[in-house]
């Protein structure tokens, strides 16, 4: 059995480092989109869309290329929104099927997307509109079934979490890396047919290496997956989910509730597990989607427009603008190395003694808010910088952008994990995805504002963002006052039951 056990943990090993590289190479390329729109306007997608304008006064005639821009930002927009409002289908899907059904099909649309774009040309630019939805929704569903890893790691579950998150965002460089093998003479079209290949790759893991349902949390002894497991620990996995949380709602009342339903006095009277309907009901919910959308905003239109903002900027200096795209594109990197802080802020409490009455649920949603305030202020402090029209500042708004955005989507996966019962996530986490993607779609108008009556200069539109990003702190600030309140009753519990103590024991005598 001792040697059975090794083989697990080296399975869990493996899952996790393939689980890494899968998302940091393939799930969150679209998201480098800036580099891969430089390719595409040297090889003229859209590009009959550019109108020549005439010199005045002498001045020698230039080329307009804002519908050309305005395209590309309209295929990001939609790419970007269908990325997270399927989340809501796929997320009851994930819960319904299991793991092995939702990969297959993020496989299928991902090398269906890779490929469209390896066969689309200047004459077929519509193909981006479906090439890189294509592309977006594929990836989403390889990070969504890579999450539960963090289920066999108990001890670092949030850091995981994160740490895929960040590797996710990190694959945005996959297109710079594309951008510069065009550069040394690589086609665009050699280098998406690669990455149609690597899908080989992914199939052999979702049947070696991943379950064919779901990865159950706390993880039962001798647990195991993919190929022959089956003298390991076989059960339904929605069954066992069920079973746990209610036997935690029946032997620890409503201390082990998930805060959000705190409010459903039916929730709290019953041994069920909290229903769907309450959590969605919740103000732990609200306040997660409006944190989840304004920030998902900010960063979708600064992606969206960082071309055009980078060419007004530079005065149109095409070596500049790739300078600066290639920074960007960098930077993107080291998104796997930021995100793993927010888990290890998440899980700093993990190992330490609890307080007396306090639960782990308790203690976790404890150590979120830390990281959920930490969240807001990055966005804030980005917003402005990237307010500022000044171009060697961007520097520093290309560091807060990633540094924001890995913690964005760790901790709000991470959240979500331990906020809400766990046969819930997937439908939880779908939502969440969904209504902020609707609100993304506010970037697309913002967009035709900047080009048409505000002239170019987006300054006005990314102050109104900035102010509008203060709403965010409300999230972290209900947590922690939640929390606060929640320890307060416990301590009075507890002094109340020694006052009781004390009297029986008085009555004794």
């Amino acid at each position: 059995m001792q040697g059975y056990e090794v083989g697990n943990r080296l399975r869990y090993r493996l899952t996790l480092a393939s689980g890494m590289l899968e998302c940091l190479c393939f799930a969150g390329v679209v998201f480098g989109f800036a580099s891969l729109v430089f390719v595409l306007k040297e090889d003229g997608y859209f590009s009959h869309l550019c109108d020549d304008v005439p010199g005045t006064n002498g001045t020698l005639a230039s080329t307009d290329c804002s519908s050309q821009d305005e395209q590309f930002s309209l295929v990001f927009t939609i790419a970007s929104f269908l990325n997270n409002s399927l989340n809501l289908v796929s997320g009851y899907l994930y819960d319904r099927f299991g793991t092995m059904v939702m990969r297959l099909l993020g496989i299928c649309l991902y090398t269906t997307g890779t490929l469209l774009v390896a066969f689309s040309s200047a004459a077929f630019s519509e193909l981006l509109f479906p090439a890189l939805s294509c592309i977006a929704v594929g990836g989403i569903l390889l990070l969504l079934t890579n999450m539960q890893v963090g289920n066999l790691f108990a001890g670092h579950r949030s850091t995981i979490i994160t740490l895929y998150n960040g590797a996710f965002d990190s694959s945005a460089a996959v297109f710079l890396i594309i951008k510069i093998l065009y550069e040394q003479g690589i086609s665009l079209r050699s280098s998406f047919l690669v990455l149609s290949f690597c899908s080989i790759i992914h199939l052999l893991r979702t049947f070696l290496l991943m379950p064919r349902t779901h990865i159950p949390y706390p993880l039962p002894e001798y647990y195991t997956y993919g190929l022959n497991c089956g003298q390991g620990n076989t059960y339904n996995v929605e069954q066992f989910e069920k079973m746990r949380d209610g036997a935690m709602t029946v032997s620890n009342g409503r201390d082990d509730m998930p805060p959000a339903a705190e409010d459903e006095p039916e929730a709290q009277d019953s041994g069920k597990v909290v229903s769907f309907r309450s959590c969605v009901l919740s103000w732990f919910l609200l306040w997660h989607v409006l944190w989840l959308s304004i920030m998902q905003l900010r960063h979708y239109l600064f992606i969206g427009t960082l071309n055009p903002m980078l060419n007004r900027l530079a005065n149109n200096d095409p070596n500049l603008v790739s300078q600066y795209t290639n920074a960007f594109a960098i930077t993107q990197l080291f998104g796997v190395l930021c995100a793993p802080w927010n888990g290890l802020i998440m899980d700093r409490h993990k190992g330490k003694p609890l307080a007396p009455g306090e639960t782990e649920q308790e203690a976790d949603l404890r150590s979120s808010s830390l990281s959920l305030f930490l969240t807001s202020l990055q966005c804030l402090l980005f917003s402005v910088c990237a307010s500022v029209p000044f171009l060697p500042l961007q520097y520093l708004t290309f560091v807060l952008q990633v540094l924001n955005r890995s913690f964005l989507y760790g901790g709000n996966a991470a959240f979500i994990s331990i906020a809400f019962p766990a046969c819930h996530f997937g439908k939880l986490y779908g939502l969440v995805m969904s209504v902020s993607a609707v609100v993304s779609l506010l970037q697309y108008p913002c967009f035709a504002l900047v080009k048409g009556p505000l002239g170019g200069d987006p300054f006005v539109v990314d102050i109104v963002l900035t102010v509008l990003t203060l709403l965010v702190f409300i999230h972290p600030v209900y947590v922690f006052i939640h929390c606060r309140r929640v320890a307060r009753k416990r301590d009075d519990n507890n002094q109340t039951e020694v006052t009781k103590g004390s009297k029986m024991a008085e009555s004794k005598i």
